[in-house]
């Protein structure tokens, strides 16, 4: 569950709430523009805005907000420098600035943490827009291309709310599974893709959407997007040729392949004979993950996710 998802239970149980949101960062920060912290009358909370630094104090400011009179929100800076990095800022030296907003009557509107809520989901992508100067909050459709961030003058704070990243992996084989246990809690969604029902079942990969399809047909039925990344897993040519072959018709931010050297020169040859040239076959990483010098199934789902999310944040990868 996400922040805005445990607002609306707080709301739905009749618990005054707030929501805590990092507006901007200066220097080494734990956690970036746009993270959340969902806060109960109660002192409940689910999210973070730091590694654990401010959060007490951001909470006891949600809770005077709850407890005051008709302030939709208030906002906090918290920085810290060197020789006093243990007080009560930032303990590894960065600066962040947070937006603490009201839910619930005389706030942020149920319907409209519903609208973000879903956007989250499968909706469409959606923007809480808050003016700084009086907290005043509306929300509205995505712009294409539009990200989180302030606005050029400062004054408005635009938060996207939008599906998650979603990791499309092919083959319900060991490694898959340690995959998709380490994707769902850093917020990646999974979708698994394998026609053998005896291998892809809910009690191996709990909380994926399985697709128990052949790749063509899953990928036919379901198009790759630029928030998504496919990794194929079978070892079997059945099953990552196709999927490969649709991976490179689309916009998806990261194609990687199981498999040797050897095996991927081999996968890279016959996905020429189908008619890709070497521009499309450079845009999958194999032999899949970061070269950390992996051994077994949970060191290969490590450095296969580490490399996903390298190529997310636009870090340099080799090859």
């Amino acid at each position: 569950m996400g922040a805005l998802t445990d607002l609306l239970a707080f709301l739905d149980a009749g618990r005054p709430c707030a929501l805590a949101t990092v507006i901007e960062c200066w220097g080494s920060a734990p956690e970036p523009v746009g993270a959340r912290l969902a806060i109960a009358a109660d002192g409940t909370f689910t999210g973070a805005v730091s590694g654990g630094c401010v959060e007490g104090d951001v909470i006891a400011e949600a809770l005077a907000l709850m407890d005051g009179a008709r302030a939709r929100g208030v906002e906090r800076r918290y920085g810290i420098s060197e020789d006093t990095a243990f007080s009560h800022g930032l303990a590894c030296g960065g600066t962040i600035r947070i937006l603490i907003q009201r839910a619930g009557e005389g706030g942020l509107g149920r319907a409209a943490i519903a609208a973000l809520a879903e956007a989250e989901g499968d909706g469409p992508a959606r923007v809480l827009e808050t003016r700084l100067a009086d907290f005043e909050a509306r929300v509205r459709p995505a712009a294409p291309g539009e990200a989180t961030g302030l606005s050029a003058d400062g004054t408005v704070f635009r938060q996207l709310c939008a599906p998650p990243v979603r990791l499309v992996l092919v083959g319900a084989v060991e490694i898959a599974r340690r995959l998709a246990g380490l994707a769902g809690p850093l917020g990646l969604a999974v979708t698994l893709v394998d026609p053998r029902p005896a291998f892809a079942t809910a009690e191996r990969f709990p909380g994926a959407d399985i697709v128990p399809l052949w790749p063509d047909e899953a990928l036919a039925a379901r198009p790759l997007t630029e928030q998504m990344a496919l990794v194929t897993l079978a070892h079997d040519p059945r099953l990552d040729d196709p999927a490969l072959d649709a991976a490179l018709a689309s916009p998806a931010f990261h194609i990687a392949a199981l498999g040797s050297r050897k095996t991927h020169a081999a996968r890279l040859a016959r996905l020429a004979a189908r008619g890709h040239g070497p521009e499309a076959l450079a845009r999958i990483k194999g032999p899949a993950g970061l070269p950390i010098g992996a051994v077994g199934a949970g060191e290969i789902a490590l450095s296969i996710l580490a490399e996903i999310i390298a190529r997310r944040r636009g870090a340099a990868l080799a090859g």
